[in-house]
């Protein structure tokens, strides 16, 4: 197993919390293309289906919701297998005295998923990138709105 099994990443963001609880309690709201696009959610059993008009069809698993200060899923590899290996993407809310939100994810178990250490260590690189550009997605459009 190598080391790249986690990526942890924050920012703050000047909104209320419940607002921030709104986006990161949808599942797959992180699954973009250069802006927060609305996605069609279907409901497959426990799995929400998340269809993304450019990257086609994600599977996610509730673990916990704990509103306004924790949501956790499994990021499911394959949409049509709920046995498929996944990641755990947590994030964490929580408000300042500034009256803004540090909202923090965390997504671990990239280091399980099948394929060679080369093709876990560039899905691993495509996740941090990944995450930075949905954390920064995540601050303009609360921000802005």
């Amino acid at each position: 197993m190598d080391d790249f099994d986690s990526i942890e990443r924050r920012v703050e963001i000047a909104a209320p919390i419940a607002r921030v609880w709104q986006l990161v309690c949808e599942p797959g709201w992180y699954i973009n293309d250069g802006s927060l696009t609305p996605h069609r959610i279907e409901k497959r059993g426990e799995l929400s289906i998340v269809h993304d008009p450019v990257h086609g069809p994600f599977a996610f698993a509730a673990v916990e919701l704990d509103e306004p200060r924790y949501a956790a899923f499994r990021w499911l590899q394959d949409p049509e297998d709920p046995e498929t290996p996944s990641t755990l993407v947590e994030f964490r809310l929580t408000e300042t005295a500034a009256e803004s939100v540090i909202l923090s994810v965390v997504e671990s178990g990239l280091a399980s998923l099948p394929g060679t250490a080369a093709e876990r260590r560039e899905r691993f690189d495509d996740n941090v990138e990944g995450w930075r550009i949905e954390l920064a997605l995540a601050k303009r459009h609360l921000e802005g709105a």
